[in-house]
């Protein structure tokens, strides 16, 4: 049903500088890193991870405990007990719990770790290789997560609820949002389905996280994939550690000043940190932990707490102390026998500054892998796309570029005079040689002359081109709306349109569509054509 085409990134002008110098391993990056995003670097991350004892009882119990809640499966129940053997390792990405799994780009991470999952097997069988999904849930930023562009409409969650938002329980608001898609969803070939799942995930007084949980693990469970929910006192405690440093310390916002002085002035800086990277988490609050002269205070309260008290608060109570972007990383690498961390562009950014805190930490750094990327084009935009001529590495072109090239394909009249132009420029050179001869300081007037001839032909170029353009109206439309289409809000279409409406048409070939067409350490742009 769908025909996959990779298109190297060079072609679409969709990385920053940073990530093309990362996946071309150039020389100035590669001590912000430790493994090549390659098989070899997923032995020498093996390596490494072997090294390092991992909770894997600890783990087994929490995985246990939490899909206790759903249904069984057997691939899930497989991987979670395959998490005993010391030859098991993890494949994982991770992010927060958008309502309704927010941007495409959020099925497209857990894919890939699928997929690397799955390859890795068949060529390291001698090492078993587990996907999983490690879910922000401690996130407060209910603006960025309780929205999502559905069919070109924003539908925001209008909660009063705050805090963490995987904290925070399916409420009216969320109930009447479902309602609303529902109305759209159900005439889809799929549509009822995934209304069901919706509903059965989203029931009003469950947490954000466990309805996250829930939905992904029906997406999913087929494939084996973990669903990691760390806010958890026992997990947190693994942390008491490092976060008793950092309140003691700021180790790392130390490390990170340092990092980013050092840091190739050429990239330009995702994540500054704090002098304490921690989040003071309880109840409805997830503030800012800073140090004062006599101890320490949560932001936007009225919460204090001397020195001894906040140590003796980490001791007896873990869960209540939430890592930021800064830190994260670490409580995710410390739970998990992982090898390799898939991430966004943005991600992997912020992972590059953070290696000597994993260092000063004792804590294995991953592979970084950047996560697949697609754009999918359905018949009626496919179709389009033909009328106009355009193929699936013009559409990456801005609309401008793209209606230059329709137009001097239809040229019809003659109407590139690039021939002329040179010839213009090749008689003024044969009168220049013949004028400095007579007077050498009449080359600067004629070369004067020279520019506003040439000026005034390009000025002729462009109203050849507007009246040609008047002559391809029709064209001219089609290709405004298929770069509005596949490029909505001027963005990539998967960090702007949700699954819904694409599982909703197509069910599970959906997901299998992009697995099917998911690289693991080639690194190219994904067109999915529907056939």
């Amino acid at each position: 049903m769908f025909n996959a085409q990779h298109i190297p990134y060079a072609s679409t002008g969709t990385l920053s500088r940073l990530l093309r110098d990362y996946l071309n391993r150039e020389d100035a990056l590669k001590s912000y890193y430790a493994h090549t995003a390659d098989l070899n670097g997923i032995k020498t991350a093996i390596e490494s991870r072997k090294n390092h004892p991992t909770h894997r009882a600890l783990l087994h119990e929490l995985l246990l405990q939490q899909y206790s809640r759903v249904s069984s499966s057997v691939k899930v129940n497989q991987n979670i007990e395959l998490l005993l053997q010391e030859n098991t390792f993890t494949i994982c990405t991770a992010h927060q719990p958008n309502i309704f799994t927010g941007r495409l780009y959020f099925i497209y991470k857990i894919i890939h770790a699928i997929k690397t999952a799955s390859y890795l097997k068949l060529e390291l069988p001698q090492y078993n290789f587990v996907p999983v999904y490690y879910m922000g849930s401690e996130d407060a930023d209910i603006k960025e997560l309780g929205e999502i562009n559905f069919n070109g409409e924003k539908l925001q969650w209008n909660t009063h609820q705050q805090g963490a938002v995987g904290r925070m329980t399916v409420d009216d608001a969320l109930i009447d949002l479902i309602d609303r898609i529902s109305n759209e969803l159900s005439s889809e070939p799929y549509g009822k389905k995934l209304i069901e799942l919706l509903k059965q995930a989203y029931s009003k007084g469950k947490t954000i996280e466990a309805a996250t949980f829930e939905l992904v693990h029906q997406l999913f469970a087929s494939y084996g994939l973990l669903v990691i929910l760390p806010d958890d006192r026992k997990l947190k405690s693994l942390m008491k550690d490092v976060f008793s440093k950092e309140l003691t310390e700021s180790f790392s916002g130390k490390i990170l000043e340092d990092t980013i002085a050092s840091f190739p002035k050429e990239y330009s800086i995702q994540a500054k940190g704090r002098a304490i990277n921690l989040f003071y988490l309880k109840d409805n609050i997830r503030e800012r932990i800073e140090k004062t002269a006599n101890g320490y205070l949560i932001a936007n309260t009225s919460l204090h707490f001397g020195k001894q008290e906040m140590l003796q608060e980490l001791n007896e109570y873990p869960e209540r102390f939430s890592p930021n972007v800064i830190l994260r990383p670490l409580l995710q690498e410390i739970l998990l026998p992982n090898i390799a961390f898939i991430g966004g562009g943005g991600e992997l950014s912020y992972w590059l500054e953070l290696k000597k805190i994993f260092d000063a930490a004792g804590v294995p750094y991953p592979m970084l892998l950047l996560r697949n990327s697609f754009l999918f084009i359905n018949n009626k935009n496919a179709a389009l796309m033909d009328d106009v001529s355009l193929n699936e590495t013009d559409i990456f072109e801005s609309p401008d570029v793209i209606k230059k090239k329709f137009v001097a394909d239809k040229n019809i009249l003659g109407d590139d005079i690039s021939k002329e132009k040179h010839a213009i420029e090749q008689a003024y050179e044969s009168i220049k040689s013949i004028a400095v001869n007579a007077d050498p300081t009449l080359e600067k007037h004629l070369l004067s002359l020279k520019s506003k001839a040439l000026k005034r032909i390009e000025q002729l170029e462009q109203k050849m081109f507007r009246a040609r353009k008047k002559q391809f109206e029709a064209e001219m439309r089609k290709i405004e709306k298929i770069k509005k289409k596949l490029f909505p809000e001027n963005s990539l279409q998967e960090r702007v349109e949700n699954f819904m409406p694409y599982y909703a048409k197509y069910g599970d070939e959906f997901l299998q569509s992009i697995f099917n067409a998911s690289e693991v350490f080639e690194q190219q742009f994904c067109v999915i054509l529907e056939k």
